[in-house]
């Protein structure tokens, strides 16, 4: 392995679940819970995701510490600032890299998820948020995943990196 490769596969961090949130439906509201069933290649418990293996974005994730930088960016004040709901991904992490996980397994409580790409904003956020919105989520819009392995995520579990596994050499 190169120091590069080592650097990229060390990981010391570890993150916390701290907002679980679902959309019943397309385009609905978001519901704010406090434990959520990961079911394998299908998503969330109660979340409108298209399941199936080949749905790359059954669970969508972001970073705590983003949110106030994407309210930063929008002039926005403690009062007013961007919360989970506005952002509308299901899982809000604190205390790690998310792009540390490109390529990645990781445990969240129960269940295991494996990162499938990054997830950028769309067009309906600067509708719902206001001009600028697209723009200052970029490059904090989080990360997308599915699930491996059933089991219930809540509040406060913490998010723990797999192993990589060792590649074969001939």
């Amino acid at each position: 392995m190169s120091p590069l490769q080592e650097l990229i596969a060390a990981v010391p961090q570890t993150g916390r679940v701290r907002w679980i949130g679902v959309r019943p439906e397309h385009r609905g509201e978001m519901i704010e819970l406090e434990a959520v069933e990961a079911r394998r290649e299908a998503g969330l418990t109660g979340d409108h995701a298209r399941p199936g293996p080949r749905n790359a974005r059954q669970v969508t994730l972001i970073q705590w510490e983003h949110l106030p930088v994407v309210s930063s960016l929008l002039g926005r004040t403690a009062e007013n600032a961007i919360t989970p709901q506005d952002l509308r991904r299901n899982i809000v992490i604190s205390g790690i890299n998310l792009f540390s996980l490109k390529n990645r397994r990781f445990r969240l409580g129960q269940a295991i998820l494996e990162t499938t790409g990054w997830c950028q904003p769309c067009a309906r956020l600067e509708q719902r948020l206001g001009l600028g919105t697209f723009q200052a989520v970029r490059g904090h819009g989080g990360i997308t995943a599915r699930v491996l392995q059933s089991g219930i995520i809540r509040l406060d579990d913490e998010l723990h990196i797999e192993p990589l596994e060792p590649v074969m050499q001939d």
